[in-house]
């Protein structure tokens, strides 16, 4: 028998065993959490514009009207409909983890600038509107970044509840947004500028430090079940998904023979027609909610009691908090009856009637307020939610790889139209909206 300080001699001599590597599935939740926060705070640096327009109106010397302070709200969503296209080609030539902290850090820059008029006591409408088309540049970034890394780490199986849970990043986005702004507004309009944009700038050195954009990045591969012949979304006999169509033409874009598919040619690809003025319809309604619903809460007596701006930006997180179960729901009835059409559908033919109701019987009191909003919310922002995730995933597989590959057009560009096609919406939104408001 050997003696004992042998072994401990012996296993001292041993080096180490390493760590053994984070598994895939914890890849796959960090994405999920690094993702949901990034754009969290994409929406959160989106929101003060609407918290502060009752205070700019009232405090700016010569005061603005209200359809002059729309201008603010054009003037960003039309340059981010426009930068969607421009993003999309410079997001397929470089690393997504470098190009959504650029994003972040510009972001969150302007959203600063944007503030600091505040202190410098700056009441130019013109200089607001160049910070307002500068963010937009920058906005315009994220979206379609954190939809591509989740695509390539998720596969089809139950796509439709993950990206509904994982989509609900908008709606809570927009509600740390609304409680940042209401609750700093006191100090000062400049915080409910700053407080976001700082948020954003620090997510952004997060998000450079950790994110994984891709399996293949660090090692690894899909697992069996999500990864096959017919492409890495695990759909056995419907083809590649849309947000996979990302590695086609990488290596070498000048020698693939592949082309960025054209906007007229995008257009005939099956599927993409109705759906795109689907969503088209539905960010003109969730955005005219983001911009403009503390504002109509304000001026709009509940219960025969004016609200303050505060109280009424914390009321608006009601629609947001609506937004995120209907996400999930319709993610999850979208998934058991296998038909996202149907569901998207069903969800905004009921959300009409549901908008009349709270036009007209949203002020009656604030339990009908409160009621008819998270309905509104509920179903405005449910089929939105599953269009620009599961829908722009699944649209990809109305054509089979070879098919889309013999078209000659690298496949990864698909996405990136579909995003901008969809992004005027809520800027033709604005137009009407500041030329209807008194």
């Amino acid at each position: 028998m050997k003696p004992l300080y042998n072994n401990i001699n012996n296993n001292n001599n041993n080096p180490p065993n390493p760590p053994p590597p984070p598994s895939f599935t914890s890849h796959q939740l960090s994405t999920i959490i690094i993702t949901f926060l990034s754009y969290t705070t994409f929406h959160a640096s989106r929101k003060p514009p609407s918290i502060v327009k009752s205070t700019l109106q009232s405090q700016w010397q010569p005061p603005f009207t209200a359809a002059r302070l729309g201008e603010l709200d054009l003037s960003f969503l039309s340059t981010y409909a426009v930068a969607m296209f421009f993003s999309g080609h410079v997001g397929d030539r470089i690393d997504l983890r470098i190009f959504l902290t650029i994003g972040m850090m510009g972001s969150g820059l302007f959203t600063v600038l944007f503030g600091l008029g505040f202190w410098l006591n700056i009441h130019k409408l013109g200089f607001f509107i160049v910070i307002q088309i500068c963010c937009g540049v920058f906005q315009s970034v994220g979206w379609p970044c954190v939809v591509a890394v989740m695509g390539n780490w998720f596969g089809k199986s139950k796509r439709g509840l993950i990206m509904g849970v994982w989509n609900s990043h908008t709606s809570v986005g927009n509600i740390v947004g609304s409680v940042v702004a209401s609750s700093v507004l006191g100090f000062g309009w400049g915080w409910a500028f700053v407080v976001p944009g700082v948020i954003i700038i620090v997510m952004s050195g997060f998000v450079y430090s950790f994110l994984v954009v891709s399996p293949e990045s660090n090692g690894l591969e899909l697992p069996g079940g999500d990864d096959d012949d017919d492409g890495v979304m695990g759909m056995e006999t419907e083809g590649t998904a849309l947000v996979e169509m990302r590695n086609v033409g990488t290596e070498d874009d000048g020698d693939d023979g592949k082309t960025a598919i054209g906007f007229l040619e995008a257009w005939k690809l099956p599927g993409v027609v109705p759906f795109a003025f689907c969503l088209f319809f539905s960010k003109l309604v969730a955005y005219t909610f983001l911009y403009w619903l503390p504002f109509y809460i304000k001026h709009t007596a509940v219960a025969g009691v004016n609200l303050s701006q505060k109280t009424a930006g914390i009321l608006s997180t009601i629609f947001d908090i609506g937004g995120v179960i209907g996400g999930i729901l319709a993610g999850y009835i979208s998934d058991l009856i296998d038909a996202r059409a149907v569901t998207s559908v069903t969800f905004l033919t009921l959300s009409i009637p549901a908008l009349v109701l709270y036009r007209f019987y949203g002020s009656i009191s604030m339990f009908s307020n409160i009621l008819l909003m998270f309905l509104s919310g509920l179903l405005v922002n449910g089929p939105y939610a599953l269009i620009t995730t599961a829908v722009a995933a699944d649209l990809g597989t109305k054509l089979d790889q070879g098919e889309f590959l013999s078209l000659g057009y690298r496949q990864c560009d698909y996405r990136w139209y579909w995003f901008g096609w969809c992004s005027p919406g809520p800027a033709f939104g604005r137009v009407y909206i500041y030329t209807r408001v008194e």
